[in-house]
Order: structure tokens, then C-alpha cells, then sequence
């Protein structure tokens, strides 16, 4: 695979910020809080832009650290990316004249791989790195190469990158994934756009981001529908063309502050809610006796009822099933309902690892393996210190700190950074007490794999 310029990339990770958390619990949060855009969505419109050399305009974009990986990964493609006011982006592709991401980008976000289908439908060619990403468990990209192989592309991997390349277009087929894949749909939906003649995808998935893609390809004159709910069928075009797009809002950060103000005991009403995106989260939230009430564009809780919460049972899936980012914040509320509520993983076989965080703030859990674990409540829980792993860890963990009696310490807070918007300031506007420290240098035990 020739290219202009010589392939040779030595990376030296630079030092993560180290931040804490600092939160004093025990205290309602009341009050109104504004949902962001989402970041799986945001991420993926962003890859989608590289298909066209037109430029694209998308608002509501949310202003966290996975979506300034993504635009910095992009101009070091060559792509213009500008940023002309908080929340909006704007990327035009018309000069991509460096086909290569990096293990760098890779090591700060699992999502770049997601621009293995675009630049290799529109440019023929990319070398990307295997990717990173949080470390709740094995999360193989084979599906996404065996898809784009399936579309005629040829790839070899070597020294922890793939070299990809398209003789000529990709050429459109019927993909039967193996299991649903939310980054292995949209990964073939983007490469498939650009291929010649008619593709399907089956089992596709069935999540709101991947519907958001679907409507912002609409826009760019691609010929894709979902044709049933689990299949989305695609005729290629030779080009796209730009387009603006508002990002869907998040639905994680909603249910996260769902359980902020059902945990607490307070009343919180979230804006620009998609209620119509949590039912599975929200039917749970009923059986354990949280009062929810949904508006057009509105969400509104209360926790005042929380001494009656009811222990239930719980399980992921894929959408419209409960989603697997939303169960560490379900098991937080599932300390304070009584009796014995019983959690099964089924997505990622370590995301319950952060539970032992939980424990050492006082909540009586029991791990049956890393997929199945018992939570008893009424747990009431103490201050601690303790550290996170990854992004919803992170999130969960602090809903623990703000129901906790005392002071907590949560190190990691550059997780949580991540993939949410002014989290700290958002939960301070509720009446939290929250604020971000400096780590101290000190070595110090770590507390938790997060």
C-alpha cells in the first residue's frame, strides 16, 4: 500500500491529567438540568463526514475529551475541522492526504476504529490501529474487518495495525453478523454507502445512535433505510454530498441523572430528555418504585419515595433492552431498594468489576461469577476512597459518593471527562457537593479496577 509519505509511527503516550473528585454526600439534588448531545452518536457523524469533501455542520455536539480525540484524529488526516462555537463542529474532507490512524488515537478511544469503513470506502485505502478504549472486557473488532473484507477489501494485519485497501469499490453484499454489534453496524453502514450496488445488514442494531447516523446519511443523499428492526438495507452511491445535522440527545447521561435524583431523594426535572429512548431503563425504574413522568422533550423524578424502593432483578441487552451502559448506575439505586436484587451482565463480561467499588462504600454485594452478582439493600453507604476504571464506572461511582454518608475521594475523574459535559458543574447546579481536585504525586493503594 503505497504512500506519500514512509509508514513509520513511534508513540510515547503523554501523561493523563489526574484528577479527583471530591464529594460530600447526603444531600438532594433539586432543580433542572439540560441533557447533552450524545457521544456515541457525535462521534460516528464525525467519522461519516469523511465521505464527502463537502463540508459538514453538526450542533449539539457535546464539549468532552472522546469528541476532541475525534477531531484532533481527523485533522491529522488532513481534514479541516473547525470549531466556531461550543457544542457545534464543522469537517470537511476535501484533502485527506494522510490514510493513517494512529495507535495514539486508538490508545485514548475505541471509537476511532470507527473510521476503517468511511476512509477505506472513499479513499481505498487505511491503515488503523487495533484500538483501545475502556477495559470492561473483551471487545473484538473482527466482526468490523470481516465486514469490510465481505465488501471486497483486502486486509492484512501486522504489528498491531490493519492495512486495508479496495482494489477498486467496494462492492455491496448480504452481511449476516454472527451477534449485534452497535460500532460493527454503523462501521459497515458507512463503507456500504459508497459501494457498488445494494447491500444489507442483518442482524443490524438497533439503537437510537445508529438511527441518528441513518438520518444524517439520509441528508448527505445516501440511498439506506432500516427496513424492519433489525435489518437496514443500502444501495450505494458513487458520492455524497455535505449536510448539517443537531446531535441526538444522550440517553446514558439522562439515565444516569434519572438515578442521580431518584438516589437522593430529590426532584429533578432533565431538558431535552429522550424519553422515548429509556423505555427499558424506565420500566425497571417503575418496578423498583422510582416516579418518572416523561414530557415531549422532558423528564421529570422524584425521589421523595425512596424509603419504599423495591429490590428487582435485572438484565442487559441489546436495544430496546436495557442497556449495558446504564447498568452501574441501576446497581447504585439497587443498594438503597430492599431485599435482594439480582444483576446479570450479558454484554461485557468485566463491567461488573466496579462493584467492588461499591462494597467498601457499604453496599452488600455478593459476585456469583464476573456476569452474575446479588446486590441486598437497604445498603446505607459511607464516604470512601476509591478509583475508577472507565467512563460509566466513573459516573456510577459518583451517584454512590452523592448518597453517601461523609466524604469521598474518587480518583480517575478524567474517565468521567470522557464521555460527559460539565458533569462536575451540572451536579453542582443541583445542589451537590462536588468539586475537582488535583491527584496528589503520592503513590497510594489503588482501590479499585474501576
Amino acid at each position: 500500500m503505497a504512500d506519500a509519505r514512509p509508514f513509520h509511527w513511534e508513540f510515547t503516550p503523554e501523561p493523563v491529567p489526574r484528577e479527583v473528585f471530591r464529594i460530600e454526600g447526603g444531600r438532594p439534588l433539586n432543580g433542572s438540568v439540560t441533557i447533552s448531545g450524545s457521544k456515541n452518536a457525535a462521534l460516528k457523524l464525525m467519522a461519516a463526514a469523511t465521505l464527502t469533501g463537502e463540508r459538514c455542520r453538526f450542533t449539539n455536539v457535546p464539549e468532552i475529551e472522546d469528541v476532541r480525540v475525534m477531531a484532533d484524529t481527523l485533522r491529522d488526516l488532513g481534514v479541516v475541522v473547525d470549531h466556531p462555537a461550543p457544542n457545534v463542529y464543522e469537517v470537511a474532507s476535501g484533502d485527506v492526504d494522510w490514510l493513517f490512524v494512529p495507535l495514539e488515537a486508538a490508545a485514548k478511544m475505541r471509537a476511532s476504529f470507527i473510521l476503517l469503513g468511511p476512509l477505506l470506502a472513499r479513499f481505498g485505502r487505511v491503515i488503523i490501529s487495533n484500538p483501545g478504549g475502556d477495559r470492561i472486557g473483551r471487545r473484538p473488532v473482527n466482526l468490523h474487518v470481516d465486514a469490510m473484507r465481505a465488501l471486497g477489501a483486502e486486509i492484512e494485519y501486522r504489528n498491531g495495525y490493519y492495512f486495508a485497501r479496495s482494489p477498486g469499490r467496494l462492492r455491496g453484499t448480504a452481511l449476516e453478523f454472527p451477534f449485534v454489534s452497535v460500532m460493527g453496524t454503523e462501521n459497515a453502514m458507512l463503507a456500504a454507502v459508497l459501494a457498488e450496488g445494494q447491500t444489507t445488514i442483518h442482524p443490524a442494531a438497533e439503537e437510537p445512535e445508529v438511527d441518528d447516523l441513518i438520518a444524517f446519511l439520509q441528508t448527505m443523499g445516501a440511498e439506506i433505510r432500516r427496513s424492519s428492526p433489525d435489518t437496514i438495507e443500502i444501495t450505494g452511491r458513487k458520492r455524497l454530498r455535505g449536510g448539517e445535522h443537531r446531535v441526538v440527545p444522550d440517553r446514558i447521561e439522562a439515565g444516569t441523572f434519572v438515578v442521580a435524583a431518584a438516589i437522593t431523594g430529590g426532584q429533578v426535572t432533565l431538558e431535552g430528555a429522550p424519553c422515548e429512548h429509556l423505555g427499558a431503563f424506565l420500566e425497571v425504574l417503575g418496578r423498583i418504585g422510582v416516579s418518572v413522568s416523561c414530557g415531549r422533550d422532558t423528564i421529570q423524578v422524584s425521589g421523595l419515595d425512596r424509603q419504599h424502593y423495591r429490590a428487582v432483578d435485572v438484565t442487559t441487552a441489546p436495544y430496546p433492552g436495557l442497556a449495558t451502559d446504564l447498568q452501574p448506575p441501576t446497581c447504585v439505586l439497587l443498594t438503597q431498594a430492599t431485599g435482594h436484587s439480582h444483576v446479570h451482565e450479558t454484554i461485557f463480561e468485566d463491567r461488573l468489576e466496579f462493584l467492588a467499588g461499591l462494597s467498601r462504600m457499604g453496599a452488600r454485594i455478593r459476585m456469583h461469577d464476573a456476569t452474575h452478582a446479588t446486590i441486598s439493600g437497604i445498603s446505607p453507604l459511607h464516604g470512601a476512597e476509591t478509583e475508577i476504571g472507565d467512563l460509566r464506572a466513573g459516573a456510577s461511582m459518583i451517584l454512590a459518593a452523592l448518597v453517601a454518608e461523609g466524604t469521598s475521594l474518587i480518583h480517575g475523574a478524567h474517565h468521567v471527562h470522557r464521555g460527559y459535559e460539565n458533569i462536575g458543574r451540572k451536579f453542582q447546579d443541583l445542589g451537590a457537593s462536588i468539586t475537582t481536585v488535583a491527584e496528589s504525586p503520592a503513590p497510594r493503594r489503588r482501590a479499585s479496577k474501576g
